[in-house]
């Protein structure tokens, strides 16, 4: 069982502000969050540097230059997107958060993260954090004052409230509300004597963001971070901070996989105090240069996104990452797309994060493994040239797939039985399978560490490494280097419009990005055959970038292209 945090601070650990280095050589200035590539990193597993099995701020220190070094021979990205690194006891892997300013000695120190900061913005990158604000950890100090004291200052920074009684005498939970892991979202605390309520685990208690202390705490912790030199957030489901002021019981559904989609969630998120909230953490935000935000939609309607977004405020839109390798279900979604946000609207691209199957498991199942590159291939392709903010998740620039994790192995999510944390029920379905460590090339565990890691590698770990990937001109990891270069040479793909084009085979998705100046078109196949498509606009096309590597040749609107299977193109005008 994870262990609870209780430690007093440490020199290491003070939350005392030093003065931010400014970003070196980026490649956009303050519309970076439109025209820019954005990475996760999930630090457990992308690189260790003490040895350990787990990944740490100096290992990722250390892989900078494979980010960006300014050449072609990196990667290229302009923004690294953490996941959680404050201190946790780690019940739902750093996503209850025990300590807001301070780093979790698993990844190192404040000083660690200093350095991350300034090292990062020498080569042009920028810094986003994951904040999750919706709840803290139980370990965390202002839980523990809350439980303790009723009446003390923190007595209401959570959701606390009395049980209710039936008419036989029984005291039952104060509503109907169902966490999303499954049973009550109330879990009774001895020490204060009344339930508190967790969209998550019992260990994940929400706060309340209707008092002003609690708010006037959080938006303190963003100050000092913004101080520290981060350049933006991620919002961990933020559409849940607010719950109705009187807690009523959400209408029953009938129809629904788990107990908490057999609701219908009207008072629990998705309320409009949010809005007033986000004007007010925009002001923040925006009174520093060149930051941005992107919110989490927690299970919602995704045309909030589109509500909720604003200029340099983004709203993850999931619509592409739920879709199968078929060239209608992406080009539907991404007209949705552009039908939510309309032109004057920024979407995000999103094939694939921390809580998903990896893009090339969940788009080429039970493929070998040529197939599963040469869709990996193409869907970098479109992840690089829809309209939108794209963000790249660690390891598919290699073209990794899902891990299997045997059901005595995992760690997320967990399950409750008799009030203890134990293996999952379900074992298919965990979110470990898409978190493995990064395999960097030779030595144990594909140079990742030494010791057997925090969780295990994937099986093709010798065969699919960065380094085998890094001198290969076909490879995944080539392909992925040559768009994000292409991307930022041509402000096409960058901001330009989007128009999808008419293509003569259901299994092509064409489309065109246009700006005043400059016009490309992208066309996939997403058939396993030769499938042919016409150039209909009346220009002068050049290949710019092929995945089948074909010989560049111009190409006058009209003719005709054989695209070979899953082939992706990008053709410019001129």
């Amino acid at each position: 069982m994870p262990k609870v945090l209780r430690r007093a601070p440490t020199p290491g650990m003070s939350p005392a502000v030093r003065p931010a280095p400014p970003v070196v050589g980026a490649a956009f200035g303050d519309d970076w969050w439109r025209r820019g590539v954005i990475y996760q990193v999930y630090p457990r597993s992308f690189a260790d540097s003490n040895d350990d099995g787990v990944g740490d701020l100096p290992g990722l220190i250390e892989k900078l230059d494979y980010l960006n070094d300014g050449t072609q021979r990196s990667l290229g990205v302009d923004a690294i997107w953490l996941s959680p690194i404050h201190p946790s006891p780690g019940f739902d892997v750093g996503y209850d958060v025990a300590d807001y300013d301070a780093i979790d000695p698993l990844f190192g120190a404040l000083e660690d993260f200093d350095r991350l900061v300034a090292e990062a913005h020498r080569r042009g990158i920028r810094i986003l954090l994951d904040l999750v604000m919706n709840h803290t950890s139980l370990a965390h100090r202002w839980f523990e004052e809350s439980r303790r004291d009723p009446s003390g200052p923190f007595g209401d920074w959570y959701l606390w409230r009395d049980g209710v009684r039936d008419r036989f005498g029984r005291v039952g939970k104060p509503n109907n509300w169902t966490s999303f892991f499954g049973g009550s979202a109330w879990t009774w605390d001895a020490t204060r004597g009344q339930f508190y309520m967790h969209t998550f685990l019992p260990e994940q208690p929400d706060v309340n963001w209707r008092n002003p202390a609690l708010r006037a705490a959080m938006l303190t912790m963003v100050r000092r971070w913004l101080e520290r030199g981060v350049d933006g957030f991620r919002l961990d489901v933020f559409n849940a901070f607010f719950k109705h002021a009187d807690l009523p019981s959400n209408p029953r559904r009938y129809l629904g996989r788990r107990p908490y989609d057999r609701q219908l969630h009207l008072y629990d998120k998705d309320r409009p105090e949010l809005v007033d909230f986000l004007v007010d953490f925009r002001a923040l935000v925006d009174s520093y240069p060149e930051r941005m935000t992107v919110g989490e939609l927690f299970s919602a309607d995704p045309a909030l996104a589109a509500r909720l977004s604003a200029p340099r405020h983004l709203v993850f839109d999931f619509g592409l990452i739920r879709q199968r390798w078929r060239a209608e279900g992406f080009a539907a979604a991404s007209d949705e797309h552009e039908q939510r946000f309309g032109p004057d609207g920024w979407p995000t691209i999103v094939l694939s994060n921390h809580d998903q199957s990896r893009q090339a498991s969940r788009l080429a199942p039970g493929a070998d493994a040529g197939t599963s590159d040469a869709i990996a291939r193409a869907a970098c392709v479109l992840s690089l040239t829809l309209r939108g903010t794209p963000f790249l998740y660690y390891g598919e620039e290699i073209g990794a797939r899902d891990v299997p994790v045997p059901w005595s192995e995992i760690i997320d999510p967990p399950a409750r039985r008799g009030g203890r944390i134990v293996r999952r029920i379900v074992p298919w379905w965990n979110r470990d399978q898409a978190r493995s460590p990064m395999p960097w090339g030779d030595g144990p565990n594909g140079g990742f560490s030494p010791v057997r890691p925090w969780l295990r590698m994937a099986p093709d770990v010798e065969t699919r490494t960065m380094a085998i990937q890094d001198g290969d001109p076909v490879s995944v990891l080539s392909t992925y280097r040559r768009m994000v270069w292409l991307r930022r040479r041509h402000p096409a793909l960058q901001v330009g419009a989007y128009r999808r084009l008419a293509a003569a085979s259901r299994g092509v998705f064409a489309f065109e990005r246009t700006t005043a100046d400059e016009a490309m078109i992208v066309a996939v196949n997403f058939a396993a055959a030769p499938t042919s498509f016409r150039v209909r606009t009346g220009r002068r096309w050049s290949v710019a970038f092929d995945t089948h590597h074909r010989a560049t040749a111009d190409i006058s609107g009209g003719d005709r292209l054989t695209l070979g299977p899953r082939e992706a193109i990008v053709l410019l005008a001129g």
